[in-house]
């Protein structure tokens, strides 16, 4: 009986054995395999602008974390100033910057310092700023909306008109009132420099993130499976932080990714306007302020140069966010 082919045909075609079992074992752990975050990273991937974004933003990284090695290469360290009369010169007779050339790639700034090297090194306090104020942003955010939305009640009426306040103040008006008061009388920890900016740009700025999770939080603690927790005798903080918070991760990673080219904005326009990053400091900002009195004379340079480094790193966080956004969006597949 075994050697016959119709009758292996025959056993091969009951339900549960043979081919089709294995083929309906195949394609369930095909199923099973294609989770969200999955789903999202394969839309992520066929998106070529994202991916060209993610390409830049790698470079970045890289340039941040090398900067000492273009100092190396160079032989010009990020505070050294050519003024001669030695070679090479970084400013002209008139004392004006000079241009790109074989002893100074993009040139050298008002002081005479090399363009390349301060461009390098003022990457890495943009992107800290933008990873730690967003961090901070985020956190904030999510644990006030959490809170809120959960708990209701006086905790929600109390975060909720907080949040508007928050919201209806201008915030650069708000932050360069704050920077400037340091500025001028040290508030403990908050000094002038890194640590003023980044309170400012991370502790004002979570109110967009509370109002989003407070809204997600309010529909899904209606959910069953978050009356079931209850039923079981789960304290509040776990099913906010265990059962509530895992489904806001997508939304929470396309915020953070939208956030960071938005912090990294805001740091440059606070050290523009004399109340961020001080100098000596390589900062992008600042290098703008103080190329904007000059460019109109001849050195064009100065300016060009780190308003596209800027502009570059926000496009590229953007483009990048904007693709998170599209993958994780499940009505994506509508409109494959």
């Amino acid at each position: 009986m075994a050697d016959n082919p119709g009758v292996a045909s025959a056993v091969d075609l009951l339900p549960g054995t043979g081919t089709e079992s294995a083929e309906a074992g195949s394609t369930a752990k095909k199923i099973q395999g294609r989770s969200p975050l999955r789903l999202a990273v394969e839309r992520l991937r066929r998106d070529r602008a994202s991916m060209a974004a993610l390409v830049v933003i790698l470079l970045i990284v890289a340039v941040a974390i090398f900067a000492p090695v273009f100092a190396a290469i160079t032989g010009h360290g990020v505070y050294q100033q050519f003024r001669g009369p030695q070679p090479p010169v970084g400013l002209t007779p008139t004392g004006q910057p000079v241009g790109p050339s074989g002893a100074f790639l993009l040139g050298t700034d008002d002081q005479g310092r090399d363009l390349l090297v301060r461009i390098a090194y003022g990457t890495r306090i943009s992107l800290l700023v933008g990873v730690v104020a967003t961090a901070i942003t985020v956190a904030i955010g999510t644990v006030v909306g959490l809170t809120a939305g959960y708990f209701g009640k006086i905790a929600d009426t109390i975060l909720a008109r907080l949040m508007d306040w928050l919201l209806a103040i201008p915030f650069l008006l708000l932050a360069i009132s704050l920077a400037s008061v340091v500025l001028v009388h040290p508030i403990g920890p908050l000094k002038p420099g890194l640590p003023i900016v980044i309170f400012v740009i991370g502790v004002l700025g979570w109110a967009t993130i509370g109002r989003v999770v407070r809204g997600q939080v309010l529909s899904i603690r209606e959910k069953e499976y978050i009356e079931a927790a209850r039923a079981l005798g789960a304290g509040p903080w776990r099913i906010m932080f265990i059962d509530i918070l895992p489904n806001l991760l997508a939304q929470l990673i396309v915020y953070t990714t939208l956030l960071i080219p938005l912090a990294i904005v805001g740091e440059a326009g606070l050290s523009f306007l004399g109340v961020g990053v001080p100098p000596p400091t390589a900062d992008w900002g600042e290098m703008i302020s103080t190329a904007a009195t000059l460019y109109l004379y001849g050195p064009w340079w100065f300016l060009v140069f780190p308003s596209v480094a800027l502009l570059i790193t926000t496009l590229a966080f953007n483009i990048f966010g904007d693709g998170v956004r599209d993958a994780f969006d499940p009505r994506a597949d509508l409109f494959v």
